[in-house]
């Protein structure tokens, strides 16, 4: 008895105390609490960059095709590539002037803007886009001033919703790119933190990905447009080589994964004339329509099957059959 006397006072102790911490917490004003939620949301972040920021395994570079600085002989070629180069540090340079940091430039009206698909966060779209183009015609002042603001400004926990493909394509493949070309380690770490922000889009019931993601909360959708609320052929299906390099560069499976199941899934389906279809819905893993196209809607699929085999040092037969089939039937 005296047992459960105790037994009984504790658990009277227990709540009344739990009533009195409740009383407290009702006493305080709706800023305080707001500060607390605050407290807490900060120490998720930054628990979340100090997973993120973990030091990725070092990887031998690849032997870049080509030569270094070097100059062709003939005196037109050089002076048509200085041509180019000249336009590139003018459109650079306007765009430092007018847009820096700003994911494009308008250079009539002579400032930044963005455009849908990259959200509506300053991700310095350009600079991303251009290191690996600047790196390779020896501008680079120009470069490291793309990787100073890289370093210091590119953050992708933004509320921002973006196009899958476009990211992928623009962002981790300019980032896995200047990485290759130089070496540094930050476009590396920044190609994977993103890649990250990338991978709730998969969450769907075929793993076909969602058009569109938001950075922050991983929500996806597709574009209102696409037929039947499907995902589109040439988005899904440029994925591939970014994603392998991803794996190849981190170690983790999870990227090739996500692409290599999208083509075992491409390659289970009907094929309506041997060719593939534009639209593709996500849920039911059926095709929104049956009209194919080698232009825009479906082009960079095809693009990138060959592409893979040829990244592979020719070794992923599979994507080259995939093509050549195509290719005959176009």
């Amino acid at each position: 008895r005296e047992e459960e006397e105790r037994l009984r006072n504790k658990i009277r102790a227990d709540h009344e105390k739990a009533l009195e911490e409740a009383k407290e917490k009702l006493k305080k004003s709706r800023d305080e609490i707001q500060a607390e939620i605050q407290t807490e949301k900060n120490k998720v972040v930054q628990e979340l960059k100090k997973k993120d920021s973990k030091p990725l395994p070092p990887v031998p570079l690849p032997n870049l095709i080509g030569i270094n600085s070097g100059e062709p002989a003939d005196p037109d070629i050089r002076e048509k590539r200085n041509k180019v180069k000249e336009m590139m540090k003018h459109a650079w340079d306007n765009y430092r002037q007018y847009g820096w940091g700003h994911n494009e430039l308008k250079p009539i009206a002579r400032k930044g803007h963005s455009t849908n698909i990259f959200g509506n966060s300053q991700m310095g779209a350009t600079i991303v886009d251009a290191l690996d183009t600047l790196y390779i015609m020896g501008l680079h002042d120009e470069f490291r001033e793309g990787q100073e603001w890289i370093d210091k400004n590119l953050d992708f926990s933004v509320n921002s919703e973006v196009s899958v493909f476009e990211v992928n394509i623009r962002f981790i493949g300019g980032l896995l790119a200047a990485y290759y070309l130089s070496g540094q380690e930050v476009f590396k770490i920044k190609a994977v933190q993103l890649a990250g922000k990338l991978l709730p889009a998969f969450n769907t019931p075929t793993g076909i990905p969602w058009a569109m993601v938001n950075l922050k909360s991983g929500v996806g959708r597709n574009w209102g447009w696409a037929s039947a609320g499907s995902s589109i052929l040439a988005e899904f299906g440029t994925l591939h080589m970014e994603f392998v390099h991803l794996s190849y560069l981190t170690g983790d499976p999870v990227y090739y994964n996500k692409v290599m199941h999208i083509r075992k899934l491409l390659q289970k389906m009907d094929r309506p004339n041997g060719l593939y279809p534009n639209y593709l819905n996500p849920r039911t893993g059926r095709w929104g329509q049956h009209h194919t196209s080698v232009g825009g809607l479906g082009d960079s699929f095809y693009e990138y099957l060959l592409k893979a085999w040829l990244m592979s040092d020719k070794m992923d037969t599979e994507a080259r059959k995939m093509y050549d089939d195509a290719i005959e039937v176009i």
